[in-house]
């Protein structure tokens, strides 16, 4: 299984993160690798949303995300074409005025990859992801 984590804090409240983070049909306007994300089903606190993604090539997968307002996003794989299993979270709190949010994922693969080729396929984003969000708390709060 391949992982990648990290926590930064974002100028914006725990609410402001949340409602960027759940806001999941406007990721493809501030996540370059997202093409097309769109929800398919919602029960309660649940969510069943798809993703095309575009690294290397185009696939798609779709996650079942439960939403615990105002601090915790949790995802879980539904189907796909290229993982076999991914969960995760978004976990945010408050720390003097902003949020420190958490991102944890753990992904494995439909085909065979090596450890360390697995755990760069799944982290090499992360710091894209990161500023992508920092770029859109910017234009949504203008913090």
């Amino acid at each position: 299984m391949a992982g990648a984590q990290t926590t930064e804090v974002f100028n914006c409240t725990p609410e402001q993160f949340f409602d960027i983070v759940t806001d999941y049909e406007k990721y493809p306007e501030f996540l370059q690798e997202v093409k097309e994300c769109k929800v398919l089903k919602t029960e309660g606190s649940r969510k069943l949303v798809e993703y095309t993604v575009s690294v290397v090539k185009n696939f798609k997968y779709a996650l079942w995300m439960t939403e615990e307002r105002p601090g915790l996003v949790r995802w879980e794989f539904a189907s796909g074409d290229i993982f076999k299993t991914s969960t995760g979270y978004w976990k945010m709190e408050d720390e003097k005025g902003k949020c420190r949010a958490s991102y944890s994922v753990e992904a494995t693969f439909n085909m065979f990859v090596p450890g360390p080729i697995a755990k760069a396929l799944v982290s090499v984003n992360l710091p894209n992801m990161v500023s992508s969000y920092h770029k859109r708390v910017a234009e949504l709060y203008g913090r």
